[in-house]
C-alpha cells in the first residue's frame, strides 16, 4: 500500500528535502503545503493518511493548524507528526500535550525520515 503524506511547511528547501526523501526512500505519494491555511485545505481534498507538519510558520503556526485539523469532520482522523528545530523540553511536553502522535526533529536525515514516521505511526 502507498502511503500518502501531506508536508505542511513555509520553507521550500524543507519541503521539498522531505518529500524526495519519503518518495525516493519510501515510495510515498507527498502532497505539499506552505502554509496552514493551505494545508487545511490539501488535508480535506487529499485525505493523506498522515500529515508532517512544521511548527513555526507565519500566520497560522503548526499548533494552531493542528487544532483547526481536529476541529473538522474531514480531518480530525489524520494523524499528525510535528517537526520542529525547537528542543527544550518545555517545548517538547507542550507539543506532545496536542495530541499529536510524534515531534520529530529539525535537521532530520532524509535517508531516515521515512523510518521515524512509520515507527511513530505503528506502520513498521
Amino acid at each position: 500500500m502507498v502511503r500518502r503524506i501531506l508536508i505542511i511547511d513555509d520553507e521550500d528547501d524543507i519541503r521539498e528535502v522531505a518529500a524526495l526523501s519519503l518518495e525516493s526512500v519510501a515510495g510515498w505519494e507527498v502532497i505539499r503545503a506552505c502554509s496552514g491555511m493551505e494545508g487545511l485545505t490539501r488535508a480535506a481534498e487529499y485525505q493523506p493518511d498522515a500529515i508532517l507538519l512544521d511548527v513555526m510558520m507565519p500566520g497560522m503556526d503548526g499548533p494552531t493548524t493542528f487544532r483547526e485539523l481536529r476541529k473538522h469532520e474531514a480531518t480530525w482522523r489524520i494523524p499528525v507528526l510535528l517537526l520542529t528545530a525547537k528542543v527544550q523540553s518545555s517545548d517538547q511536553r507542550r507539543f506532545a500535550d496536542l495530541g499529536v502522535e510524534a515531534v520529530l526533529f529539525k535537521p532530520f536525515d532524509p535517508m531516515t525520515l521515512s523510518t521515524q514516521i512509520a515507527s511513530a505511526l505503528g506502520w513498521n
